[in-house]
């Protein structure tokens, strides 16, 4: 069992990605693209507990390097400085897109309140509505409010089991890679998709509408497999490198996808984070992801990436001040990444708290913004959901301005 599509009851749940030789039905696939001008939403989840502070470094408020002595970054090394902020020199392959204005970032944004648990906080996270008996996950919720798109609405990439945040009603698709996308046990002279298509025709709609859902997302696959991919550039040779090269093989292809998440974990650098130079382990780490994603966005050119929002969330940041390890324990404020075409990049948003003793929170740094407000503002402006009340219950869109109408 290696990929899953999902919806109501997840029945098919055991129905595993990949693609046989098969003549199915391809109308939930390639139906013509819901979203027109609507951007497609991509959501990397960073795993493990993001420092952002060590990324998009506040170098003007001086706490910053009596908190991180011997691991925080020289402002001689920083890109792009504003006169507060200034990029980790890991960073250097978005340099440019954050000087042509499509990469940015948010700061001090986080949860409502602190939770340093890894599991607890990626549970809240993912649910995003604290306080309330919602289980649902806030992607799902999403979907919904899209009309719950079938096929490739909602799409789960580099893990066989859909993310949580996809949890609920509204289908999505789990897969491994497109490429090894298949219904175990269809093969040739076997055709097991054809035999369930006809097993479930006439079936009431919970469950004919979801074995049409599958066998489309698998006709559909079947179509871009045969005609292989080749990007326009070489993607990093990592798990976050293929799993964004299939994120752009489907924006590309036009087959109707909505929203797409995918993970890059082992944040969780207690110790020896190390200096911002090549070799140490957070600057190779945050080498690595700038270098995914600034080939994602070369993949896609410049007409392709006015198409996508892409956005990074963490469970919570770390702490203010590194530790006797040199590196840093679990946190709270954090910072965000937004890479797109209408990203209005090049700067950073959000009121910054300070890293005085007075301004921490805990020893941490504060959240002055709501992630699920920034979420928010993407989803209307770009994405066409008109109100997130139901997505993130309790919490006002953010006015930040992050992203052209």
């Amino acid at each position: 069992m290696t990929d899953i599509l999902c919806r109501r009851r997840t029945l098919l749940a055991g129905a595993a990605a990949g693609l046989a030789a098969t003549m199915l039905d391809t109308r939930f696939a390639f139906a013509a693209d819901p979203t027109g001008s609507r951007d497609v939403f991509v959501l990397l989840s960073l795993r493990g507990g993001f420092d952002g502070l060590s990324a998009i470094v506040p170098a003007a408020d001086s706490s910053y390097y009596t908190l991180r002595p011997t691991i925080g970054v020289p402002q001689r090394q920083l890109l792009a400085g504003d006169g507060f902020f200034g990029l980790h020199p890991a960073l250097a392959p978005l340099l440019p897109y954050w000087q042509n204005g499509t990469f940015g970032a948010v700061h001090a944004a986080g949860q409502p309140t602190p939770n340093r648990s890894h599991f607890a906080a990626m549970e809240e996270l993912e649910r995003a509505a604290p306080g309330t008996a919602i289980r649902t996950g806030w992607l799902d919720r999403v979907l919904g409010g899209f009309g719950s798109p079938g096929g490739f609405g909602g799409v789960s990439i580099g893990s066989p089991r859909p993310a949580r945040v996809l949890a609920g009603a509204a289908p999505h698709l789990g897969v491994s890679s497109i490429d090894g996308f298949k219904l175990d046990g269809d093969v040739d002279g076997r055709p097991l998709a054809a035999t369930m298509a006809a097993m479930y025709q006439g079936a009431p709609d919970a469950l004919a509408t979801t074995t049409g859902q599958m066998l489309g997302a698998l006709g559909a696959v079947k179509k871009l497999q045969a005609a292989g991919y080749t990007p326009a550039v070489t993607y990093p040779a990592t798990d976050l490198g293929n799993a964004l090269k299939d994120v752009a093989r489907l924006v590309k292809a036009g087959v109707g996808l909505r929203t797409a998440t995918l993970d890059c974990g082992d944040w969780d650098m207690h110790e020896d984070l190390g200096a911002a130079v090549a070799g140490k382990r957070y600057y190779d780490k945050l080498n690595a992801l700038a270098s995914a994603l600034a080939a994602f966005a070369a993949d896609l050119g410049p007409d392709g990436l006015r198409r996508v929002t892409l956005v990074t969330i963490s469970e919570f940041g770390r702490r203010a001040a590194q530790n006797g390890s040199a590196g840093l324990d679990h946190g709270y404020g954090n910072a965000m990444l937004l890479l797109g075409g209408n990203v209005k990049g090049g700067k950073v948003y959000g009121r910054w708290p300070g890293l005085a003793p007075a301004q921490l929170i805990d020893g941490d740094l504060a959240v002055t913004t709501d992630y699920r407000s920034v979420i928010a503002e993407i989803l209307r402006v770009r994405c066409g959901l008109a109100d997130s009340s139901s997505v993130f219950p309790g919490v006002a869109t953010s006015s930040l301005g992050l992203v052209a109408a």
